[in-house]
C-alpha cells in the first residue's frame, strides 16, 4: 500500500477550511498532519467545525511543520503571499493557495515559487507538473466554465452575466449583509461591473482564445438568501444553432469528470455538497443564454483544491470527491 500524502492546512477555522478538513479526513490517500489556526490553537477542531464531531480528535495547532507533502493556504486575500514570504518552506512541499494572491500571471511568482492557475478543465497537464497552485475564485470558476468552449472556438462576444451566491461566499466573519435578519427574504446586487474576479476571468478567457484581448464581460453579482451555491447566467449574441453549441460544449468537457452539460433546466440543489458544475444552454433568436451552477465552497474552493492535489500527485482526479448532492 502506498504511503498516504501528508497534508497541512493553514487557516482552518473558516468555511473553506472546514470543508477542506472534511474532504481530507475522508480522502482514502491523505493524512492530515496539522491544521494551523493561531486564534484557535489548542481547541479541538470539532469544537469549531461541529459537523466533524466524532470524525477527528485533532486540535488546532499554532506551529508549522515541514514534514508534509502538500500545504493548503485557506487564508484571507493577501495573506497567502505574506505567509510564503515570512515562512521558508522546503521546496519539496507543494503549495495550494485558495486566495487570489497568485491567480494573475503578473503575480504568479513569489521567490522561487511559480504558481499555476488551478482550473483543471484547461490546465490539467500544467497542474500535473506543478509544485504550486493558485486555486481559482468561486465566481470565476462558474463563469469561466460556462464560457470556455466559446473562447476556444473564437465565438465569444460581449457577455452580460448575472450571478447569485449564498451567504458563505462572504466568509465566516460577520458583517451587516451576512446576518440572518438581513439575508432572509432578501437579494441585493453588489460590486456591479467591478467584482474582484473579473481580471482573473478576462485573463483565463484570453489565454484560452489565444487573442490579445477578449470581449467585455459585464458582470453583476447578487447576494442571495441561502447559504451555499452559485447560479450564473451569461448571455451573448451567437449565430450557431443550439445542437451545434451543445456539441461544442460536450466535446470540450468530455474528459472532465466534474462538468455536466445537460439539456434540462438546472438548479442549485443539483450541485450543493458536490464538486460538480452543471451547464445548460438556451437560445432565443440570436441570443445564447448559458446557465452554470456550482457549490461555492467545493468546486468554487476546497473541492477544486483537492481535485488539484489529486492531479498533482498522480491520483484519480475524483479521489475523495465522490459526493452526493443535498438534493432533498
Amino acid at each position: 500500500m502506498k504511503r498516504k500524502i501528508k497534508a497541512g492546512v493553514v487557516g482552518g477555522a473558516g468555511y473553506t477550511g472546514g470543508e477542506l478538513i472534511r474532504l481530507l479526513l475522508n480522502h482514502p490517500q491523505v493524512a492530515i498532519s496539522f491544521v494551523l489556526s493561531k486564534s484557535n490553537a489548542g481547541k479541538k477542531i470539532s469544537s469549531v467545525h461541529k459537523d466533524l464531531a466524532g470524525e477527528t480528535e485533532m486540535s488546532f495547532s499554532s506551529d508549522l511543520k515541514n514534514d508534509i507533502d502538500v500545504l493548503f493556504l485557506c487564508v484571507g486575500h493577501g495573506d497567502s503571499l505574506k505567509f510564503i514570504e515570512e515562512n521558508k518552506l522546503p521546496k519539496k512541499i507543494k503549495v495550494i493557495s485558495l486566495g487570489q494572491d497568485f491567480r494573475l500571471d503578473e503575480k504568479s511568482v513569489s521567490g522561487d515559487r511559480k504558481f499555476v492557475y488551478g482550473l483543471p478543465e484547461i490546465n490539467k497537464k500544467e497542474i500535473s507538473e506543478a509544485e504550486n497552485i493558485a486555486n481559482p475564485g468561486c465566481f470565476a470558476t462558474a463563469i469561466e466554465l460556462g464560457l470556455l468552449p466559446l473562447a476556444k472556438t473564437n465565438h465569444l462576444k460581449e457577455v452580460y452575466t448575472t450571478g447569485i451566491t449564498g451567504s458563505t461566499g462572504a466568509g465566516q466573519s460577520m458583517s451587516e449583509t451576512s446576518h440572518f435578519s438581513w439575508r432572509e427574504n432578501n437579494v441585493q446586487a453588489y460590486k456591479t461591473l467591478n467584482h474582484q474576479h473579473l481580471n482573473e476571468i478576462r485573463q483565463t478567457l484570453k489565454n484560452v482564445s489565444g487573442k490579445k484581448a477578449v470581449p467585455s464581460i459585464n458582470f453583476v453579482p447578487w447576494r442571495g438568501d441561502f447559504t451555499r451555491g452559485i447560479f450564473i447566467t451569461s448571455q451573448l449574441k451567437c449565430h450557431e444553432t443550439l445542437p451545434e453549441l451543445y456539441y461544442q460544449f460536450e466535446k470540450f468537457f468530455e474528459e472532465h469528470p466534474f462538468v455536466k452539460v445537460v439539456k434540462d433546466p438546472i438548479f442549485l440543489k443539483q450541485v450543493v455538497n458536490t464538486n460538480n458544475c452543471f451547464i445548460n444552454l438556451e437560445k432565443v433568436g440570436d441570443t445564447l443564454v448559458i446557465h452554470s451552477v456550482i457549490d461555492n465552497l467545493l468546486k468554487g474552493a476546497s473541492g477544486q483544491a483537492v481535485q488539484n492535489m489529486n492531479i498533482m500527485f498522480g491520483l484519480e482526479e475524483d479521489a475523495g470527491l465522490k459526493l452526493k448532492a443535498n438534493y432533498f
